[in-house]
């Protein structure tokens, strides 16, 4: 019996949105790693410090293509521009769909001349594929699961990040020097006690840092130099739930709404994916509800794309983004909480906090935003969400308010009053790390 689609399961549920909401799911954190080494709270001052060593080895979901059109079938799919896409290279890759709404953003990186990684939740993955299989490109894929979808083995990929202030000093003392210069998301190869792997020159919520990507084999004598290396400097490993919030200070939105579940030309492709995959699965929740999905879902430009996307060639979605690219209603914001508040919402202590709900973000005139997601960030002494705000909100300083709460979801009118507690909250920038808003990506 064939597994069930993405479609029979919109089709069982009766919409998209019914599928997908599950209020007051717990929020996703990496698998395997454990959730706490020293402490959220140390292991995240770790990065802003002193130096943090991070594992993701075991979310990454690889697909590895290869073929004479494999930059064909990319350039196709995405609205990067290809004409400078060095090997060595990673972008962080835009597909899109015909109007112009983001499937998902992965990293990309070139390998070789005919060679990728695309790197990240699957969902970019199951589009480029789907779309490389039905129009016939010479390409080759192997896909190398995280572990949360693996059925047995280890990942072939090892990839661990050295963050922070004393990165630098760290990677030299383990290295015996520093590394060759490299440019922002550019890589080079290095060696380290007999081992060859790669050095990805990548920051982290602001911070200097490297992520070394290599064979699995290596993986746990890297991890051990690393740490020797580290002792002097007061390397602090970071566990899953610190892990899970540095994209809300460096402004990256995990895990957008793909806009696949909607457009009648998308129906082959929903019957293509699995119902009990992500993009059949990653739920919704929150105080903001709607029974239209095509209402949670996003552009490239209101996630802080624009300067990426590139019309130098023809791709799926291109006619849709030069139409919207002097339209854009929201901008992306971080949302600074305000401490008191959070804590009269949550308790007096309100320990660590992580979500991925959309919640209302509200000013004296109703609607004004939609947050995608929020986290504890102890160094900052409150609670900051990544949100998507109408663009006449958006200047540093605004005040609104954040409905805190769980909407019970269908049968209950999206905007009922429902009692939940409100957050005052001041916009503030995104990236919110003023490293990361200025400096971060001057070398790419």
């Amino acid at each position: 019996m064939a597994s069930p689609s993405l479609q029979d399961g919109i089709d069982r549920a009766g919409s998209p949105v019914k599928l997908l909401w599950k209020p007051n799911a717990a929020p996703w954190t990496p698998e395997v790693v454990a959730r706490e080494y020293a402490g959220w709270r140390e292991e995240q001052a770790a990065w802003h410090e002193g130096v943090a060593l991070l594992n993701l080895s075991h979310h990454m979901y690889d697909m590895f293509i290869e073929g004479p059109d494999a930059t064909r079938l990319l350039a196709d799919l995405g609205a990067n521009n290809f004409e400078n896409f060095a090997v060595g290279q990673a972008k962080q890759y835009i597909p899109v769909t015909r109007d112009g709404n983001i499937v998902t953003d992965g990293i990309l990186s070139r390998d070789a001349e005919n060679t990728y990684t695309l790197s990240g939740i699957p969902t970019a993955q199951h589009w480029v594929r789907y779309h490389g299989e039905q129009g016939g490109y010479d390409v080759t894929y192997v896909t190398d699961p995280s572990s949360a979808f693996r059925k047995s083995g280890d990942p072939k990929l090892f990839r661990y990040q050295i963050q922070g202030p004393l990165a630098s000093e760290l990677v030299e003392r383990a290295f015996g020097g520093p590394l060759p210069p490299t440019k922002f998301f550019h890589s080079s190869p290095v060696t380290l006690d007999g081992r060859d792997f790669r050095a990805l020159r990548h920051g982290m919520a602001g911070q200097a840092g490297y992520e070394f990507i290599g064979a699995w084999e290596h993986a746990e004598a890297v991890r051990e130099a690393l740490l020797r290396a580290g002792e002097p400097f007061g390397l602090v490993q970071v566990g899953a739930l610190a892990y899970a919030t540095p994209s809300v200070e460096s402004g990256w939105v995990p895990s957008p709404v793909p806009g696949i579940y909607s457009d009648p030309e998308l129906l082959a492709y929903r019957r293509h994916i699995a119902l009990y995959g992500i993009e059949g699965q990653r739920p919704l929740g929150g105080s903001f509800f709607s029974e239209n999905i095509e209402d949670y879902y996003c552009s490239p430009y209101e996630l802080g794309y624009g300067k990426m996307i590139s019309f130098n060639h023809d791709f799926i979605g291109r006619d849709a983004l030069r139409k919207a690219k002097d339209e854009v209603l929201r901008k992306k914001v971080t949302l600074v909480f305000d401490a008191d508040d959070v804590r009269k919402a949550l308790g007096d202590d309100p320990g660590f906090v992580l979500s991925y709900s959309r919640h209302r973000v509200e000013s004296r005139s109703g609607l004004v935003g939609i947050t995608c997601q929020s986290a504890s960030i102890d160094p900052v002494g409150t609670v900051l969400s990544l949100t998507l705000i109408d663009q006449r909100y958006a200047e540093p300083g605004t005040e609104v308010s954040v409905v805190w709460g769980e909407h019970p979801g269908p049968g209950t009118a999206p905007n009922a009053d429902l009692g939940f507690p409100r957050i005052r909250a001041t916009v503030q920038p995104a990236p919110f790390n003023q490293h990361a808003r200025t400096l971060y990506r001057r070398d790419a």
